[in-house]
């Protein structure tokens, strides 16, 4: 995992050009420190905000970044991206961190055709990996493969629940696929999320379960959104299969919610609407020799990202500190690991990286979330951190 984590690896393409902002951990600060990427290394942001969730409340982080000038280096960005594996990782170094803080972490579900077919394979085979191929084929006879010309909410999504229901083929994730609300979803715990370099956990229990690559928008508790990232929101197939009150233990397990590598604030270069062109790619390479690729065209997401916004943050639902949405994916990987049918599943060891040119990379390796390194530092132990 180590030779994945290069500056030239990780960087959004043109990072001369972007303003990226992150966490590091500052072992001589005894805990995390809000930092900004600069040509020289990562510069503290904390004489401007204690924490990221604080700079994005600001009327306007880029300016008062830009007002700020000269801030105090902590260290080279090479040399900590290298510290951020804890197998290999030198204590009294700093360390990248995932870029937010005290935010609510919230997930939009079946946002994409593809894996909102793969939601209703795991419905119909309840967490059965062995039958999702026939399952599969079921489905697709007949609700068909192209949902994509379907607009969520629409007269013509309401005719087509009215067949499905008469065919007894409707689904709770054909509800959220193209009914009128979206699914949004509690990810996990604000300060849970970890970074670029580490773990990312799945419960020991799970026999199928997959990466899922997606963006991930950074939103103020104005419903604003101030800047993008990367996430992998690690899914457990066969638990939410069984029984959709699974959701919780299948989303929010130690070290399930990975975040980075950096939040990339919007600015006259890059805005909402290069998001909503990205092309999210995949990569899974396994211990075992098994590889697979795959991507995710934010293009052909069926609600529209300020969309998803809209519905996760609002007079109804309120987050004073801000929150962290990621926004699905169409990648449900289905090729076969262990046998014909069987499909795709992790394994211990592999090392997966989420891509995309104007955001950079987020790299981690798998575990099982027993045997992830411990979250100790939480909500409480950040405020005796600022109190010191």
């Amino acid at each position: 995992m180590r030779d994945r984590l290069s500056l030239t690896s990780v960087l959004p393409a043109d990072h001369g050009l972007a303003t990226l902002i992150g966490r590091a951990w500052v072992p001589q600060r005894g805990g995390p420190v809000p930092v900004q990427v600069r040509a020289d290394g990562l510069h503290d942001l904390s004489s401007i905000a204690r924490t990221v969730s604080e700079l994005l409340e600001l009327a306007s982080p880029m300016a008062a970044i830009a007002a700020a000038g000269d801030l105090p280096r902590i260290a080279g960005l090479a040399d900590t991206l290298a510290n951020c594996d804890p197998l290999l990782r030198d204590t009294t170094r700093p360390w990248l961190l995932a870029p937010c803080d005290l935010q609510a972490l919230k997930a939009s579900g079946v946002t994409f055709v593809a894996s909102m077919l793969e939601r209703v394979i795991e419905e119909q085979t309840r967490g059965d990996a062995s039958r999702a191929e026939a399952a599969r084929t079921a489905v697709v006879a007949v609700i068909g493969d192209n949902l994509s010309s379907v607009r969520p909410g629409s007269p013509e999504a309401a005719r087509l629940k009215e067949v499905l229901v008469a065919q007894g083929m409707w689904s709770q994730y054909l509800e959220v696929g193209i009914g009128p609300d979206a699914e949004i979803f509690t990810k996990s715990q604000p300060m849970s999320a970890v970074g670029v370099g580490v773990e990312v956990g799945i419960h020991p229990g799970s026999e199928w379960n997959n990466p899922e690559p997606e963006i991930v928008l950074a939103i103020n508790s104005r419903g604003e959104v101030v800047g993008a990232t990367l996430g992998n929101d690690v899914n457990l197939r066969d638990f939410e299969g069984r029984s959709a009150l699974l959701l919780g233990k299948a989303k929010d397990n130690n070290a399930s919610c990975a975040i980075g590598p950096f939040i990339r604030l919007f600015d006259k270069g890059f805005g909402i609407d290069d998001v909503r062109v990205c092309e999210v790619m995949l990569r899974i390479d396994g211990p075992d020799g098994f590889e697979l690729s795959g991507s995710s065209s934010m293009s052909k997401i069926s609600r529209d990202p300020l969309d998803l916004a809209a519905q996760a943050i609002g007079a109804n639902h309120r987050y004073p500190d801000g929150l962290m949405l990621f926004m699905g994916t169409m990648f449900a990987p289905t090729k076969d690991r262990y046998g014909p049918g069987q499909g795709f599943t992790h394994a211990v060891g592999d090392v997966v990286t989420v891509h995309t040119p104007r955001l950079g990379a987020l790299v981690n390796r798998v575990n099982h979330a027993d045997k992830t390194e411990p979250w100790t530092f939480g909500i409480g132990a950040l405020i005796a951190h600022l109190t010191r």
